[in-house]
């Protein structure tokens, strides 16, 4: 923990933490979030590269009590200003089959038990839209009434927001649902911010701005073409362009009025997680033939439009759920697939902010992450009805140790003291790009 740790700052606890998405958006919202706890120790570790002065808990929350995350943090008897967390979603999700049957259902469940073992004032619980249609609904009605047959509000009816309307370039929708002890007042879900540049409607009576560009978000990276070096390493040092007011955002580290996060240093001239895809000739020809905003038939991956938003990055699935690897979009300019870091700004991860060396493991971090500025404006309404007033920070903080971003499974799981087949193997596919 900060040794400056502000006595005004409300503490929180992230469950289903992975790479530290809402556990960013918290902190940027004026949160210490002293405890995370995720499953995965390839995400364990690059939360711990990235919030090394608060505690990784690399544990199955079903086998965790609230008890035991209060005793191995500083929490220890402090009372808890909020939990949040997205239970893992895919048994929910719109491009599955929804059924109330899946085991990862469950977990929703757990969330509602380590918030009853918590007592936190609030509980903020973020999933995908599919949990609120159909079957899936009835789950997420039932667990409503739980939660108000323990002492505790929600906030309903229950909204799916949309990162695009919160300042991120992304058609990323998700439920949230907001609730609070029965001795606290029920916060507000965030108002829209931004509309995405495309859309022509009036929202809330009022004209909103344009949501940040795929342009926006990238203008000002280094081409990694110009850079033979990211063919067989992720980092090069790189001559950066002019930034855009978003991307100058991502970039300032903390320094932005409504950003109340700790500064990390880091070496701003490093170009990171940037390492090159070799793409067949046969996809780099169908590639530049794609439109921008189109689909590419054979590979079915979305080309992005500089002057739209991205689609919705997804992290894929186990081998034992069916396909393992998601589409990554095409590059607006370039013939080939985002680099990571290209996938992080259009999720508004800052620059400082660091992902596994591998392609595979850092889009599976993002895309099954919730983006940073969507959760800063749902706790910024938390820290509203806490009546919390944040102070910027002044003093800055080192990133953890580099070698947690490259440690392998195996590694990562003997790291953490866990099984290494936690997290199903990957399976490795030919394809045609």
């Amino acid at each position: 923990m900060p040794e400056t740790r502000l006595s005004k700052r409300p503490i929180a606890v992230d469950l289903f933490a992975g790479v530290g998405g809402m556990t960013l958006g918290f902190e940027q919202a004026g949160f210490d979030v002293l405890a995370s706890i995720e499953i995965d120790p390839i995400h364990c570790a690059a939360h711990e590269f990235n919030f090394p002065f608060w505690s990784v808990l690399c544990q199955d929350v079903i086998k965790l009590t609230g008890e035991e995350i209060r005793a191995t943090s500083s929490i220890q008897n402090q009372d808890i200003d909020v939990v949040c967390g997205g239970p893992p979603c895919q048994g929910f999700s719109l491009i599955g089959k929804r059924v109330l049957d899946d085991e990862r259902n469950s977990l929703v469940f757990h969330f509602l038990r380590l918030v009853l073992e918590l007592k936190p004032k609030y509980f903020v619980m973020e999933n995908v839209a599919g949990m609120g249609i159909g079957k899936s609904q009835q789950l997420l009605e039932e667990l409503i009434k739980k939660f108000q047959e323990n002492g505790y509000q929600v906030q309903l009816p229950y909204q799916v927001l949309n990162a695009s309307n919160f300042g991120v370039p992304q058609n990323r929708k998700r439920l949230f649902l907001l609730g609070c002890r029965q001795d606290q007042t029920l916060p507000n879900y965030p108002k829209p911010m931004t509309k995405p540049p495309e859309a022509k409607v009036m929202l809330l009576n009022c004209y909103l701005p344009n949501s940040p560009t795929v342009e926006d978000a990238i203008i000002d990276l280094p081409e990694i073409e110009n850079y033979p070096e990211l063919l067989h390493q992720d980092t090069v040092k790189a001559d950066f362009g002019q930034p855009s007011f978003y991307s100058r955002q991502l970039r300032q580290n903390g320094k932005t009025d409504d950003d109340f996060s700790y500064p990390r240093y880091y070496n701003s001239s490093l170009l990171t997680a940037s390492l090159r895809t070799k793409h067949t000739e046969k996809s780099i020809f169908r590639f530049k033939a794609t439109p921008p905003g189109k689909t590419e038939p054979v590979s079915r991956f979305y080309k992005l439009h500089p002057q739209g938003i991205s689609n919705t990055l997804r992290a894929g699935t186990p081998s034992n759920r069916g396909a393992y690897t998601s589409p990554r979009p095409i590059h607006p300019y370039h013939p080939r697939c985002i680099t990571v870091r290209e996938a992080a700004r259009l999720h508004s991860y800052p620059d400082w902010f660091r992902f596994h060396v591998t392609k595979w493991h850092g889009f599976r971090q993002i895309g099954n992450s919730v983006p940073p500025f969507l959760a800063k404006a749902v706790a910024q309404e938390i820290r509203k009805v806490l009546g919390i007033e944040s102070l910027a920070i002044e003093h800055w903080y080192n990133l953890g140790e580099e070698k947690l971003l490259k440690l392998e499974m195996s590694k990562a799981a003997q790291l953490y003291g866990v099984d290494p087949h936690v997290i199903a193997p990957r399976t490795r596919k030919l394809n045609n790009t």
